[in-house]
């Protein structure tokens, strides 16, 4: 296991990795290596001021291992300003496994896993992720306590998709709201991309209340599923960005909105569960406020699976972690409304918001 921090004495020469990790502002960066179980892991701490870092491990057959690390460290900063525009006393991390989830899961793999969170003392708690399920966290709290999503036999909260699919439709009727003058769904057009766990909930909820939901995902069995059980359009992957619909969705990988796609959009609202869904955060905030599109933090409205995952640490409250999701919905508003009198894009409002909490909460500490 190698650990990396930049905050010690640099190495000769310009790393881009460490540049990176500069940039970025990030803590601590271990790689996780074990030739039995095959396990390749990157673990990425970003930021502990609020608490201990907490953030999934997603399962993902990365195209080289320089992509692997770019995502972990986009990942784990997201979790920085989830947790923290959200009120609750966590800092940010993430993990990426290099494998194959259809494939190459193993107990062994596990477990091993396991031990590598162990060995970081708390200063990280995972959970699942893309790519990974309760049954593999199951198999890491075997070896390690700093675990959370765990099944709910073994008084763990089970699956947070839920929690994190309801603030998500939340955040969308909040925008809703903001664009229409009303948060009322029915008989808008909304294009889901993306309908894994988190996907589907999002949809169940929107069929619900008579929205028009188009659906697109990679996974061809995924769709036919979608399609019988909620009566949903199957839209071609190579289409979503075409279609003329009221509110966009991403709920798959992140970086969905780039120069090519944003030009491409058809509606008025940008909403959805994905990570990171900006491929840069300045220049493609910017282009989709120009182009008059409303956009909801992602950060922002997807944060009720770390508040699901929260409130396991102390002591689980279904209840509770609901009503701390139904925040969400006044909280865009609130960001809404602040990115309007600043004149900045809503990314940037939500970002000035959270950061605001971290360096209070320092100042704090500081003088304790």
């Amino acid at each position: 296991m190698l650990s990396v921090q930049p905050t010690e004495s640099p190495v000769t020469g310009q790393s881009s990795i460490f540049n990176d990790l500069n940039v970025m502002g990030h803590e601590q960066v271990v790689f996780c290596s074990d030739n039995a179980t095959g396990l390749k892991s990157i673990i990425a701490i970003h930021d502990t001021t609020l608490g201990p870092a907490l953030g999934g491990t997603r399962m993902w057959n990365y195209a080289s291992e320089q992509d692997a690390l770019r995502d972990v460290l986009r990942l784990s900063r997201g979790m920085t300003y989830k947790a923290a525009i959200s009120g609750i006393n966590l800092g940010g991390g993430k993990a990426v496994i290099i494998a194959d989830p259809y494939q190459d899961k193993t107990e062994a793999l596990w477990r091993r896993y396991g031990k590598f969170i162990k060995s970081l003392n708390g200063k990280y708690y995972t959970a699942e992720d893309v790519g990974t399920s309760t049954k593999d966290m199951e198999f890491v709290a075997m070896e390690t306590k700093f675990v959370t999503g765990v099944p709910e036999y073994m008084g763990g909260s089970g699956d947070p998709s839920p929690v994190t699919a309801y603030g998500t439709y939340l955040g969308i009727k909040a925008c809703a709201k903001e664009v229409w003058g009303q948060d009322k769904l029915s008989g808008k057009k909304i294009m889901v991309q993306g309908v894994g766990h988190v996907g589907e909930y999002l949809v169940e909820h929107l069929v619900k209340e008579d929205a028009v939901v188009l659906i697109s995902d990679i996974n061809e069995d995924r769709l036919k599923y979608m399609s019988d059980a909620y009566k949903v359009k199957v839209v071609g992957k190579d289409s979503v960005y075409d279609q003329d619909v009221d509110i966009y969705a991403p709920c798959a990988l992140g970086a969905t909105l780039n120069s090519e796609t944003i030009d491409r959009l058809k509606c008025s609202i940008v909403a959805g569960a994905a990570n990171n869904q900006l491929q840069d955060e300045t220049v493609h905030g910017e282009m989709i406020k120009d182009k008059g599109i409303l956009y909801a933090p992602d950060f922002l409205i997807n944060a009720g699976g770390v508040i699901n995952v929260y409130m396991e640490l102390e002591g689980y409250n279904r209840e509770r972690a609901y009503g701390t999701a139904d925040k969400i919905y006044d909280r865009t508003l609130e960001i809404i409304a602040r990115s309007k009198d600043e004149g900045i894009t809503t990314h940037e409002a939500a970002l000035k918001v959270a950061e605001k909490r971290i360096r209070d909460i320092a100042k704090i500490k500081s003088k304790l």
